[in-house]
């Protein structure tokens, strides 16, 4: 015996004046409006490149009786990271960013109050490289800042994504993906409803997401230098499309 659901569906898609949409456990729907029989269908898709740029973040930190004294303290010790990035081959005019900077009070609490251990400032930069340099960054920034008394320098973390040039190539591709899973859906849909699809009526975009890669760290021979070794960055999209049916 020939199957009920293509039948009831045909019947849904041609009698005019139904109701609203036919959803299946899919997201997929088939519809009647005004301008004829349709059926609308979301899809996803997904590329890959390996990461072209490396963020590295950094805060440096100083703890002292006073403000100016903490400020001053965090500004000769970035001018150290400075100078050591630019000895590396770091154009930091172009590379490095102020992510953020504060000057607060630190206090010791206790039952009977609290005591004033002096004035914490941070300066926080963020430094934009080639992922193949993010190693010797972190260990050039780190080398230059002091560590002695109350402060020195976070490594807050590495961030392997890709330049907007590249993300536009791949979302582009990923799209490509999203489409294409979409008109199979449709096609599924259309084919079980004994119709045909004859055209696109309306088409969005959704967001891509592009988490982060995951990438390991250790140290080389001798634990001289800071190696790095990250992963593709995969960047997801979305589309919704509604097909003409007939």
């Amino acid at each position: 015996m020939r199957p009920l659901l293509p039948l009831t569906l045909v019947a849904m898609l041609l009698v005019a004046g139904c109701a609203g949409p036919l959803q299946t456990d899919g997201g997929v729907g088939a519809a009647e409006t005004e301008t004829g029989p349709s059926i609308s269908v979301s899809g996803t898709g997904t590329a890959s490149a390996d990461a072209d740029l490396a963020v590295v973040r950094v805060s440096i930190t100083a703890l002292e009786a006073d403000a100016e004294t903490a400020r001053n303290r965090v500004a000769e010790d970035s001018q150290a990271m400075f100078d050591a990035l630019t000895d590396v081959g770091v154009d930091t005019d172009e590379a490095v960013t102020t992510a953020g900077f504060r000057i607060s009070p630190e206090y010791n609490y206790r039952e009977d109050g609290r005591e004033l251990l002096g004035y914490r400032a941070v300066h926080s930069y963020q430094i934009e490289v080639a992922p193949d340099e993010a190693g010797s960054v972190v260990d050039a920034a780190v080398g230059a800042v002091s560590t002695s008394g109350e402060g020195g320098i976070v490594v807050d973390g590495i961030q392997y994504t890709l330049t907007d040039e590249t993300r536009a190539e791949v979302r582009a591709e990923a799209l490509e993906a999203a489409v294409d899973a979409a008109r199979a859906d449709a096609d599924t849909v259309a084919s079980a409803a004994g119709v045909s699809v004859t055209g696109v009526r309306t088409i969005s975009t959704g967001g891509d997401y592009a988490p982060y890669p995951r990438f390991a760290a250790e140290s080389a021979d001798g634990g001289a230098a800071t190696v790095l070794q990250p992963g593709p960055v995969e960047v997801t999209a979305t589309v919704s499309i509604t097909y003409e049916v007939q």
